[in-house]
């Protein structure tokens, strides 16, 4: 029951990450439109987050109902999503420090999910 606890909060910060994640999308549209320059990296990662934040929440929900399989996955994209998403972009030259910036502030529910969900009691329960 604890499993299924902790994933219905993740919920939460998921839909925060999708919401934010939309955000760095239009960020990344309104900088274009002004005339700065956005390069290739940026297009494609500012529209492949938000799809990847909507399949990640499927998967929240499908753990909360008990889907150990989707749990599993959950946990593993909270833990290793942050990381790599940010060690790309503080390699220099990829991307601008604001982009890098709204990249950390999408991370940060992420974040959250993988302290909820790799919590020892999650874990011990085999619901």
């Amino acid at each position: 029951m604890e499993t299924r606890t902790a994933f219905s909060r993740s919920e939460k910060s998921i839909k925060a990450y999708v919401v934010l994640s939309a955000c760095a999308l239009v960020a990344v549209v309104a900088v274009a439109s002004a005339g700065h320059t956005v390069n290739t990296f940026m297009w494609v990662r500012a529209v492949l987050l938000p799809v990847v934040a909507v399949l990640m929440h499927r998967m929240a929900v499908a753990a909360a109902r008990g889907s150990r399989r989707a749990s599993e996955r959950v946990r593993t994209l909270a833990v290793v999503m942050p990381v790599a998403i940010v060690a790309v972009d503080l390699i220099p030259g990829v991307c601008p420090p604001w982009y890098t910036a709204t990249q950390i502030v999408c991370m940060l529910p992420v974040i959250r999910v993988a302290f909820l969900t790799r919590t020892a009691a999650p874990r011990a329960d085999p619901s």
